[in-house]
């Protein structure tokens, strides 16, 4: 017991959706909205023959139930699950956030936490007021948090807005300080949830080799991401949360795969009937994502030898100044092999007009090598905020054939397998002159 860092038993978290106010505190725009709205709310449910009455006022949800597990010292722990699985109320209930409607968790040791955009930093004060603020809240004293403030300064970048009240920063410049603050003001607990959604790559590289070092230096990481290389490349194990519960817990290339096969009965092209976006999104849903093999026919199999085409289906409801929409695609072991988005077509990067649209992209023959592929859905505003994530929606089987080097002997390493140029020429080492083949 005395190794372990983070303890939990039990826990649960319900809330209660569109439940009535206590009367106590309930205004008077309070009780003419419910007036006005109220009748019409209930014929509406009566109508699609949905119940009406006390229950329709106090619609319960359970986000965690009955979630026990332990963490080590040093250990770096990853915490992965489908949209609304309950990962970042299982951290806001470990960061005291929230309290647990049933349950315990302890916590030993001096604790960090990054989970959401700006988390701890007050608004109205610069980033060097909030760097030293952070600080002071983990119990660290002044002169330990000069010592690292050029260092916090340097890595988050924003070394010119430094002295510039944090409600005038942008949303990637608050996360890019908020990670710096987190990482390197030593807490002995990390918790970080989903600091690779926005930013830049460069930025997200800088955050995960960051992570890789506090994780070198013994401190307790626990890491929730939808990145699956990074949890594989930073993680010991891994915790698949599961509508509110503990799924599967291992080591992290096992569950990793598990986690991605679950989706793998969905071959060839999945939709959404309501539309797919994330929690509190509402400008953007993603109505279905296909594979077309090269004669336009939908299908879970495709050729070496021949192209394919990734299609999306998707919906805009307000004008975004911004928006990025594209796949991943991963190996069984969450290798990203690529990523592409349709804004990497300069006419598409700009503001995206409300309508239906249909995005598309071809992959050429002979560029992946054989074998199964999971592919999953990124929609965002970069350095703002994702506002579509699904992980592997599809799967896809590469086979062999028409591939180059089928013909030969042994396999053949690597994801992709391109059909490069070569020249074969007689240098004429032992005879004069040479000649090309």
């Amino acid at each position: 017991m005395n190794n372990v860092a983070i303890e939990a038993r039990g826990l649960a978290k319900e809330y209660h959706i569109g439940a009535v106010k206590d009367a106590r505190y309930r205004s008077l725009r309070d009780v003419v909205a419910q007036t006005v709205t109220g009748p019409v709310r209930r014929a509406g449910k009566l109508l699609r023959g949905q119940a009406t009455g006390a229950a329709e006022l106090d619609e319960r949800i359970w986000a965690v139930k009955d979630l026990s597990f332990e963490v080590n010292r040093g250990e770096v722990v990853g915490i992965i699950g489908r949209n609304g699985a309950g990962k970042s109320t299982l951290l806001k209930i470990l960061s005291r956030i929230t309290e647990p409607t049933e349950g315990w968790a302890r916590i030993k040791g001096r604790m960090g936490t990054l989970l959401e955009v700006g988390t701890g930093f007050h608004p109205e004060l610069t980033g060097r007021e909030n760097v030293y603020l952070n600080g002071a809240i983990l119990g660290m004293k002044r002169p330990e948090i000069a010592r690292k403030f050029d260092e916090i300064v340097e890595f988050s970048e924003v070394a010119k807005f430094i002295d510039t009240p944090v409600k005038h920063y942008s949303s990637g410049m608050s996360l890019r300080l908020a990670f710096a603050v987190a990482a390197h003001l030593e807490p002995e607990i990390l918790l970080i949830d989903e600091v690779l959604a926005v930013g830049d790559v460069a930025f997200q590289q800088k955050c995960v080799g960051k992570m890789d070092d506090v994780a070198q230096e013994g401190r307790t990481i626990l890491f929730v991401s939808h990145n699956m290389a990074a949890v594989n490349r930073l993680c010991d194990r891994v915790l698949w949360i599961h509508d509110g519960g503990l799924h599967m817990s291992g080591e992290s290339r096992l569950v990793i795969q598990e986690y991605l096969s679950a989706g793998s009965s969905f071959v060839g092209e999945r939709s959404w009937p309501d539309g797919l976006s994330n929690p509190g999104v509402d400008s953007l849903k993603v109505d279905a994502v296909r594979v077309r093999n090269s004669k336009g026919v939908v299908t879970g199999g495709i050729s070496a030898g021949e192209s394919f085409s990734l299609e999306i289906d998707y919906r805009v409801k307000e004008v975004l100044s911004s928006c990025r929409i594209g796949v991943v695609v991963s190996t069984p072991d969450g290798t990203i092999a690529f990523d592409a988005f349709d804004s990497d077509v300069v006419e598409f990067a700009a503001p995206r007009a409300p309508g239906s649209f249909r995005a598309a992209c071809e992959i050429p023959g002979q560029f992946l090598s054989p074998g199964r592929y999971w592919i999953s859905l990124v929609a965002g505003i970069p350095d703002v905020r994702s506002l579509a994530t699904f992980e592997s929606a599809l799967t896809i089987d590469v086979n062999d054939a028409g591939v180059v080097g089928a013909h030969s002997h042994g396999g053949r390493r690597g994801v992709f397998r391109p059909k490069l140029k070569w020249s074969v020429r007689d240098h004429g080492t032992h005879r004069g002159g040479g000649e090309e083949r």
